[in-house]
């Protein structure tokens, strides 16, 4: 050992440091070390608090052949399956170390799943900008020239159902997309249906228990597990008919996509662009898929939810993994204020494409424990004031903290690319602590500011007192369905027609029946009048 210490101290000092790295925690190491010791600089630490993760993470790849049984503390156990034991017949003894540890994490490794969009799968792939259309309108650095990539993360999900729910169920679909830019996280949160369905935010828990099984007897009710439940959704929003929209799309074959890759997405509520020169114009998000748009039949989605309940998860690893992409073609609708006042209706222009070429290693770390927020927006992107939007603000954010707790951005799928420094510290799970900084805006250790990017006083101006605020419906709600029916071939009206009998037939309350049978006839007379036919209704 002491010859090994003069040839190793003869070597140049960052060959040196190498060596010990890979000696480290041997004998020799140790040994090394001591005749080390006094050329150590103090200023140094002896003790680095993330060396533990780091050698975690330089073995997750290793195949278990190379890897001993270890517990969690690191500690050799001889096998996985021992148990301390008086005898080979009397009792366990509390020392059962392994078998604890074992059955602890076994009662406590689910987080809670989400209450809506419980069930999906995901990839990774990139952002490229493909057009300078995003950065004529932003100044957003991820759209700051054409060919730029960003790193990002999607999830892809049915909404209603728990995780145990077949992906060919009639629902609406989430198309949710982390995107890692040099200015922190963005992160769209879609739907595969342009209108966000509600104005007033308050009903969206309402509607979130709606569309689970209602179990007040202990049992399924009925009329809450046919369909999706959405002709209760229906009852319960007719009042307002923003709904209806939602409910038409969703009958159609629109409302059973074969798989993720064939559906579009849109982020429903409205945005803000804004320049360097503190202009700005509102904005709408819209993933066009370049599959294709496929979707199954009813009969299809049922047969499909038996046979291969994971199908929509299964199929978009078996492409990715087949070397097929899949990508969506990202596009912004923009309005001026003044144009936003005038007409109702704006043009798609393509600004990037999003590309998966990545299945996860581990469903767990980085899909399940993804986790996304509206309110993640870089400088160049902003809210707008839709009371929707401004409710999921809070709300996604805090879903997280109760799923994953209070650190959940730390881990390593929700973690930004660049460094994160503020105030915040403690709380469960935290493995970072931002060091020894202050927790505080200490003048001794003055934490930096960035510029403020453009001045925003003037970008809202409101008039008027708060007001206990509750949506008013009106005759444009039944715009939308209107040209949406228009716009159906003689195949998919037959569908949709077909789709609501055979859901809405199953409610045993003929004033449900009723109900959505007007709504249907405001719509389009043929429409509502072939339903009632045949629900049984006399409109």
């Amino acid at each position: 050992m002491w010859r090994a210490t003069i040839l190793v101290t003869q070597l140049p000092f960052i060959d040196r440091m190498y060596f010990f790295a890979l000696l480290l925690f041997s004998g020799a190491a140790i040994a090394v070390a001591h005749a080390e010791e006094a050329k150590r600089d103090a200023s140094q630490p002896y003790f680095n608090i993330y060396q533990g993760p780091n050698e975690q993470d330089s073995i997750i790849n290793d195949p278990s052949t190379q890897l001993d049984y270890t517990l969690s503390g690191g500690e050799a156990y001889p096998n996985p399956y021992m148990a301390d034991r008086l005898g080979t017949t009397g009792p366990l003894l509390i020392s059962s170390t392994n078998l604890i540890e074992s059955l602890a994490h076994f009662v406590r490794e689910r987080v809670p799943e989400r209450t809506v969009h419980a069930k999906g799968g995901g990839a990774h792939g990139w952002f490229e900008v493909t057009t300078p259309v995003g950065a004529n309108y932003s100044m957003a650095s991820v759209f700051s020239e054409v060919g730029k990539r960003t790193p990002v993360t999607a999830r892809l999900s049915t909404i209603a159902g728990n995780l145990g729910n077949a992906d060919t169920v009639r629902d609406l679909r989430g198309l949710a997309f982390k995107l890692r830019t040099e200015d922190g996280i963005l992160d769209w949160v879609f739907l595969n249906h342009p209108v966000f369905w509600l104005r007033d935010p308050a009903k969206f828990p309402r509607y979130s228990l709606i569309v689970h099984p209602i179990r007040i007897s202990g049992v399924s009710d009925k009329s809450a597990t046919s369909m999706c439940r959405l002709y209760i959704f229906l009852d319960y929003l007719s009042a307002n008919n923003e709904s209806i929209y939602q409910v038409m799309r969703t009958m159609t074959d629109l409302g059973t996509p074969y798989g993720f890759r064939h559906m579009n997405g849109y982020s429903g509520n409205t945005f803000r662009a804004v320049k360097a020169d503190g202009s700005w114009v509102y904005i709408k998000t819209i993933a066009v898929t370049d599959q294709g748009i496929m979707n199954n039949t009813n009969d299809e989605a049922i047969v499909q939810a038996g046979v291969s309940p994971d199908f929509g998860v299964q199929d978009l690893y078996d492409s990715i993994a087949a070397g097929n992409y899949p990508s969506w073609t990202i596009y912004w609708q923009t309005m001026t204020p003044q144009q936003a006042e005038n007409y109702k209706y704006a043009p798609y222009q393509e600004i990037g494409r999003i590309t998966l070429v990545q299945n996860p290693t581990n469903h767990f770390a980085e899909v399940e424990q993804i986790g996304f927020d509206p309110a993640n927006m870089p400088y160049g992107l902003e809210p707008s004031a839709d009371p929707t939007l401004q409710a999921r603000l809070f709300a996604y954010a805090d879903a997280q903290r109760y799923r994953t707790g209070v650190n959940g951005r730390q881990l390593p799928i929700n973690c930004p690319l660049n460094p994160v420094a503020n105030f915040l510290r403690d709380g469960a799970m935290n493995f970072n602590n931002q060091g020894n900084r202050p927790n505080f805006w200490s003048q001794q250790d003055l934490l930096g500011l960035a510029p403020r990017p453009y001045n925003d006083d003037n970008h809202t101006i409101w008039t008027g007192g708060a007001v206990k605020y509750l949506s008013t419906p009106s005759e444009i709600d039944f715009d939308q369905p209107r040209i949406f029916w228009n716009g159906l071939s003689e195949r998919d009206q037959n569908n949709l027609i077909s789709n609501v009998i055979w859901h809405l037939g199953q409610a045993s309350d003929m004033a449900i029946r009723t109900k959505q049978c007007q709504l249907f006839q405001h719509v389009n007379e043929t429409l509502g009048q072939a339903i009632a036919m045949g629900v049984n209704v006399t409109l």
